[in-house]
């Protein structure tokens, strides 16, 4: 059975396609945010305003999330990728 492209099923693809980006970033974003947020808190009250901190940080979170989530985000982004093959494969 071959589908036929059309609109609904290129924005079903699109909205897929988000849905995953935001699935997959989502964690490693949320990270930096809290981290940046109570660095900035605690250079406030400390009036310490050292800006490597906060990037040290930041970038220690992101590699941690990426260390503990980077099997799941891999499996999600496969999952989206064989979904969106096996779409071309029955369009024409």
């Amino acid at each position: 059975m071959v589908d036929v492209v059309n609109d609904a099923a290129v924005v079903d693809v699109l909205r897929t396609m988000f849905m995953t980006g935001a699935k997959v970033a989502g964690p490693v974003v949320l990270a930096a945010l809290v981290v940046g947020v109570c660095v900035s808190i605690a250079q406030t009250v400390t009036q310490v305003q050292e800006q490597s901190v906060a990037f040290v940080l930041k970038l220690t979170a992101v590699v941690l999330v990426m260390l503990f989530a980077g099997p799941w985000m891999l499996q999600e982004l496969r999952g989206f990728l064989t979904g969106l093959w096996a779409h071309i494969g029955r369009t024409t």
